[in-house]
């Protein structure tokens, strides 16, 4: 029966008091009997917890009690299992290391698409206006690998903070497209696509909840294999399950 919750969200959003806040996330998480990480900075948070589905949406429903973190939206998945080993809350630079501190979501996103929107695009070959629409994978290359949209462009890089030189040098060729960044739940290719627009392009948007929110609302349409998760089950199937395990409830 799969009956652990797991879920994966983040937030864009100034935050301060952050070591103040790591001791009380983590002492609320382990009384809730959760395990994965959070990791917090000063432009805010990104989270990956699992356990009893009332723990699990009960730390969100209290971490929204702070208005700041109202907009938070969860991707929700299940397992048999327990995916995580421990409770790990850590204060870092940034919540996800691109090492270019012009790039700052929680002042203003990129514009952004939806999965419903972008399977209807890839189903026509162009976006709305007639323009060619290109899907730009910005996860690390172990990542790609495991599976990605069909026929997508990615950088073939093995940390993110080597994607703005790569955009850099693909630039020209991706003049008069549509640009759509995606990642596994949607943080990396927000900062992809705010620094895309800050370099000249401007037909840039981000996959709205990336590859897990497209999985949910559309299922496995122009996606060709699993998509890689940062923990024990190593990949989920357009399902949302780990592969080869059956859906049971």
């Amino acid at each position: 029966m799969n009956s652990i919750l797991n879920i994966s969200a983040y937030l864009f959003v100034s935050l301060n008091e952050l070591e103040e806040r790591k001791n009380s996330y983590l002492n609320e998480c382990l009384e809730r009997h959760l395990k994965g990480t959070i990791l917090l900075s000063e432009e805010g948070i990104n989270l990956f917890l699992a356990g009893a589905p009332e723990n699990v949406r009960g730390f969100v429903e209290s971490l929204r009690k702070d208005s700041q973190f109202e907009p938070l939206a969860p991707k929700e998945s299940w397992s048999q299992y327990q995916p995580f080993r421990k409770m790990i809350v850590k204060v870092k630079p940034e919540i996800i290391r691109m090492n270019h501190p012009t790039i700052q979501p929680q002042t203003g996103r990129a514009p952004s698409v939806s999965a419903k929107t972008l399977a209807q695009w890839l189903r026509n070959g162009v976006d709305d206006l007639g323009r060619e629409v290109v899907c730009l994978d910005t996860r690390n290359d172990f990542e790609v690998e495991i599976g990605k949209f069909v026929g997508a462009v990615d950088f073939n890089i093995s940390h993110f903070s080597q994607f703005p030189q790569q955009a850099l040098a693909h630039q020209k060729a991706f003049e008069n497209k549509t640009i759509v960044s995606y990642c596994t739940g949607g943080i990396r290719c927000e900062k992809a696509a705010i620094y895309m627009r800050e370099i000249g392009l401007e037909n840039v948007y981000q996959l709205e909840g990336g590859i897990l929110k497209y999985f949910e609302e559309v299922g496995s349409d122009h996606y060709q294999g699993s998509c890689f998760v940062f923990d024990e089950r190593r990949a989920l199937t357009p399902d949302l399950l780990p592969p080869n395990q059956p859906e049971t409830t």
